[in-house]
């Protein structure tokens, strides 16, 4: 480049450093106001999260860029990341306490990863919170003594026999209440140890959450739904969105949700590991999409086997969907090993089909999901 070229293109880039400065003390504004929101709407006991408020403000700020000649998806990229941040802030000021009568909350498992976040989210909502892991069960009797709300959150294959083995003592008034990802059984063992409410709850989401704006919990109806309405109501202040489901079909899509996808993600990553793959050669040569399939592969493997042991294992009746899926790909192996491609091309239209207006909406959800990864390459 000539001195000239560089010269301009200096000022220039100076000039696109103001403009970011600008943008910078924007931000804060916006952030300055979002949290003024956030005070009003703890006060009020108003959920942090206003999908109809949400877009109808998007589906303005779009129209507004098109006539800019901006494109809309630019904005919307940005509001979207901004509003996710002041969700994240939203909750440093508290929440509305929805039972101030309660009296105090058990969190039985209270040390795991789940019980935490739910004893981060009853702590700033006002409540008084206790947590009983496995060192605590000599004074239970005292923990429990009072206590108005008992979360149980331990592992699923001993969820039950804990529940029936030591949770048939607690006040008759007090709620029992558990976050595991199967109900079925513990709602039953629930329902068999307390004669008070009892509520089955599965957060659709990890304990690495920063909000639980838009998140979703599954809601399963025990006995006394009168008594334990204001923690449902208190799950949406934090922004939750609440699915009530009866346990068994619940459980039934778990089978296809949880255990037949994370299995299938661990025999991916087992294949990986037996071709000895060169997991930094196949990102140098990955696509968006399949390094959105590798880092969902990899992110299962960063965390605790014996979790996904006992989601995978939690129900015999996930035999069958993972039977069902393996025979399935069983038979679209042979139709690739006879080279019969118009079989393939048949089968591939069919599902198509199946899925409907589904497949382009996943289409449009995907291609925002995929240009974010790309946006995130460093190399």
């Amino acid at each position: 480049m000539n001195e000239k070229t560089t010269a301009e293109l200096e000022n220039l880039r100076g000039l696109i450093d103001g403009v970011d400065q600008q943008l910078l003390h924007l931000l804060r504004k916006r952030l300055d106001l979002v949290a003024q929101v956030g005070a009003v709407k703890h006060g009020a006991g108003l959920p942090i999260y206003a999908p109809q408020r949400e877009a109808n403000m998007l589906a303005k700020r779009r129209a507004e860029a098109k006539e800019m000649n901006i494109a809309p998806q630019l904005i919307e990229d940005i509001l979207r990341r901004l509003m996710r941040e002041s969700y994240l802030n939203e909750k440093d000021v508290g929440f509305k306490q929805v039972k101030a009568d309660l009296g105090h909350v058990v969190i039985v498992g209270g040390e795991g990863k789940l019980g935490g976040l739910f004893s981060q989210m009853l702590t700033l909502s006002g409540y008084q919170v206790k947590s009983l892991d496995k060192d605590d069960w000599v004074n239970s009797e005292s923990i429990f003594d009072g206590a108005g709300l008992v979360i149980v959150t331990v592992p699923i294959n001993i969820t039950c026999e804990l529940i029936a083995d030591k949770l048939t003592n607690l006040p008759k008034d007090c709620i029992l209440a558990d976050l595991t990802s199967i109900k079925g059984a513990p709602v039953e063992a629930m329902l068999a140890a307390h004669s008070g409410p009892v509520l089955g709850l599965h957060p659709m989401f990890g304990p690495d959450v920063g909000s639980l704006a838009k998140q979703v919990v599954v809601v399963c109806h025990g006995r006394d739904a009168d008594a334990y309405q204001w923690l449902i109501e208190q799950i949406e202040i934090w922004g939750a969105r609440i699915v009530e489901a009866e346990p068994s079909k619940h459980d039934k899509a778990m089978q296809l949700v949880q255990a037949m996808r994370h299995f299938s993600s661990f025999v991916y990553g087992l294949n990986l590991y037996k071709e000895e793959a060169d997991i930094e050669s196949l990102l140098q040569f990955s696509s968006p999409i399949y390094r959105l399939e590798l880092a969902m592969v990899g992110r299962l493997f960063a965390q605790s086997p014996e979790l996904y042991a006992d989601i995978i294992f939690a129900q015999e009746e996930s035999l069958v969907a993972i039977s069902d899926y393996l025979d399935n790909y069983s038979q679209a192996l042979s139709i690739l090993k006879s080279g019969n491609r118009d079989a393939f091309v048949e089968q591939f239209a069919e599902v198509s089909r199946w899925f409907g207006d589904f497949a382009p909406q996943f289409q449009r959800e995907s291609r925002a999901m995929l240009q974010s990864v790309n946006d995130m390459k460093t190399g």
